[in-house]
């Protein structure tokens, strides 16, 4: 059984009273719909008239954020390039590309953090501006944890160059100090000024002692009594063993150096060198790691996670990473002090520290509005070949579940939809089922969004999808008589029924106008005729049209007879065919030879006597079809008469 995260989150839907009346609703790939009922299993109650509303409840609203639309959008690339990484590469290369991918998500959500953070400025609604800003947390929140699990997932860096990484992810996310810098320093005396210690000690807090010793050279100037002990902790500073990237110093040697630094800054406290100043002495006791000292200035580390880099920096700076999660719970535990309970941040951090990554995921889907964080990340984490082992028990690995919700949400927007088609194609067990599922619930509101998705299920030899959107779109063009276009879309949805209407269709209009639309369509059909028979009839007329205009009167009076001896052309329109004949026969020249002639009698015939059998059921309706019994008559009379000048002609043939 799997555990259960905790009672599901409650949807308030305003206007809805569960209490009175019994709600029904239908789930959708995206949404749902609620509504209103009158059911009731206890009582009969009278039906009365309304109209209740159609509620939709979406389960992804961050698609429609126009802002949260650049993440979705930028990011499709980079998630679709990293899809593209050879396999071939192995080792330093491949890492190095895989932290160049985690380094572009990362600068994507940070980008788009900025630009809610100046709409949230610039919004004039409170409730807007409070929104956005609630939004701006969130993807700080996102970034946060992305640059942790980069650190220990991706990089997976050594001790030593651990706490530098750490020491640059605290930098990078407690940027308030960057401000308060600014501040002091642009003040006419910033020794004096009121945050200027504030200053300092958060810049040493960081690790920032370059920047910090400049800070006291300031208040050795306005301060001479102080400045041999502010020369003194510089120099502290100065010579306080770090392991820099290009240094090749060995962590043995590191903890020699460090053991020594740490015995003269001792040694500097028990002397009361820093006795005079309180601040330069609280200074050095946070330099020495002291607990008691830093927990005073939990207002200044704002957070645990800063206090866990702090105590490291300065108490175990060649930390390992099988200890993190023993000094992330220690710290966790001393910021807190049991004043308050954790976050549900702090408890996705403390899983990283872990480097329980399925927890992470867990915890991050749990917490987070989308799935677009936990798709992209798990992604990446198992192009890092750390999710390999990780199945669940519904059919699919974890990274493809995840990637399979995310799409399925950016489908229920009216554009996102073809970002979601490539997160589709790199699911290789369900992802072609589900798109084949979703691109059918696209609206083909309009010909061009129409042939988008025609466009993507061909690629994807999508045949059933294929026929299906053109026989929608032929349908569309039947209901507004655009008869070529629904001829275009039935011929290319293979579909032999539906090609068949359309071309009774056309030959009825070319009935009642006595010419075709859409000459250039029927012209140029080529194999496509062979669809159906009548579409072959259609494209086939057209040619003794053609050919009768082109006075190849021969080739017409042979195509025109083939149509009619072959069965090909409906009974319906035989009457037309000989009726098109009547030219041809009253021609100077014999077109139709004796024996056509006489295939062209006896389709009349056949004509007239189903005609006859048929009247002895629907006699009112023909008994006064003067026209046709013309028709007839005026046949009649012309096949004779050609059947004799064909005679003739042939006789002569014969005799000479």
């Amino acid at each position: 059984m799997e555990e259960l995260d905790g009672e599901p989150t409650i949807t308030l839907i305003p206007g809805m009273n569960s209490k009175k009346k019994q709600m029904c609703f239908d789930w959708g790939p995206g949404e749902m719909l609620v509504c209103e009922t009158t059911f009731d299993k206890k009582e009969k109650s009278e039906t009365v008239p309304n109209c209740p509303y159609i509620h939709i409840v979406r389960k992804d609203v961050d698609v429609y954020s126009q802002i949260l639309r650049k993440l979705f959008n930028e990011s499709h690339g980079i998630f679709v390039g990293l899809q593209r990484i050879e396999e071939e590469l192995t080792g330093k290369s491949r890492k190095a590309q895989l932290v160049r991918v985690s380094k572009n998500y990362r600068s994507v959500i940070r980008a788009c953090m900025e630009e809610m953070h100046q709409v949230a400025i610039a919004a004039k609604d409170p409730a807007s501006g409070h929104r956005y800003s609630s939004q701006v947390s969130i993807l700080s929140a996102m970034e946060l944890i992305w640059n942790l699990c980069e650190i220990l997932f991706i990089e997976v860096a050594p001790a030593g160059p651990l706490l530098l990484h750490l020491l640059d992810w605290v930098r990078l996310h407690v940027c308030e100090v960057d401000t308060l810098s600014a501040d002091v320093l642009g003040s006419e005396n910033p020794s004096k000024h009121e945050s200027f210690w504030n200053l300092v000690t958060i810049l040493v807090l960081q690790g920032r002692l370059d920047e910090a010793r400049q800070m006291l050279s300031k208040e050795a100037d306005a301060n001479p009594p102080s400045a041999g002990m502010c020369r003194i902790l510089g120099e502290l500073m100065r010579t306080m063993p770090v392991l820099s990237p290009g240094n090749t110093q060995t962590l043995t040697e590191l903890e020699l150096k460090w053991q020594h630094w740490c015995e003269e800054c001792e040694r500097h406290l028990q002397d009361g060198t820093f006795a005079a100043n309180p601040h330069l002495e609280c200074l050095c006791k946070i330099m020495l790691g002291d607990e008691a000292t830093l927990l005073e200035q939990k207002e200044l580390l704002s957070n645990w996670y800063h206090f866990l880099v702090t105590r490291l920096l300065y108490s175990h700076p060649t930390v390992k990473p099988i200890d993190l999660h023993f000094y992330a719970q220690s710290s966790l535990d001393m910021f807190l002090g049991g004043e308050s309970s954790s976050e549900p941040l702090d408890n996705i951090l403390m899983a990283a520290f872990e480097f329980d990554i399925h927890q992470v995921i867990k915890e991050c889907s749990i917490a987070l509005s989308n799935w677009w964080f936990v798709a992209h990340l798990t992604d990446l984490l198992d192009h890092c070949k750390l999710l390999q082992s990780h199945n669940l028990y519904f059919g699919s690995n974890m990274r493809e579940f995840l990637l399979l919700e995310y799409a399925s949400g950016l489908f229920a927007h009216h554009s996102l939809w073809q970002l979601a088609v490539d997160y589709f194609d790199y699911c290789p067990e369900l992802g072609r089922v589900s798109l084949e599922l979703h691109i059918e619930r696209i609206p083909l509101n309009t010909e061009q969004k129409a042939l988008k998705v025609l466009r993507i299920c061909e690629q994807r030899q999508m045949t059933e999808q294929v026929r299906s959107i053109c026989k929608i779109l032929a349908m569309k063009a039947v209901r507004n008589n655009r008869l070529g276009s629904a001829l275009s879309w039935s011929v290319r949805a293979k579909d032999a029924a539906f090609a068949t209407l359309v071309s009774d269709r056309f030959l009825k209009d070319y009935c009642e106008r006595g010419c075709f639309s859409d000459l250039d369509l029927i012209d140029n059909l080529g194999p496509a005729m062979m669809l159906s028979d009548r579409l072959t009839f259609l494209g086939k007329y057209r040619e003794f049209h053609r050919l009768y205009g082109e006075k190849r009167f021969g080739d017409a009076a042979s195509l025109l007879l083939s149509l009619m001896t072959s069965q090909i052309a409906p009974r319906s329109f035989w009457m037309t065919l000989l009726t098109d004949a009547l030219p041809l026969l009253e021609q100077k020249q014999v077109i139709f030879s004796a024996e056509q002639t006489y295939e062209l009698m006896r389709c009349l015939e056949d004509l007239t006597s189903g005609k006859l059998e048929c009247a002895e059921f629907d006699a009112h309706r023909l008994q006064d079809d003067d026209i046709e019994t013309t028709k007839v008559e005026m046949l009649r009379l012309a096949l004779a008469r050609n059947l004799a000048r064909a005679i003739v002609r042939e006789g002569s043939l014969e005799g000479s």
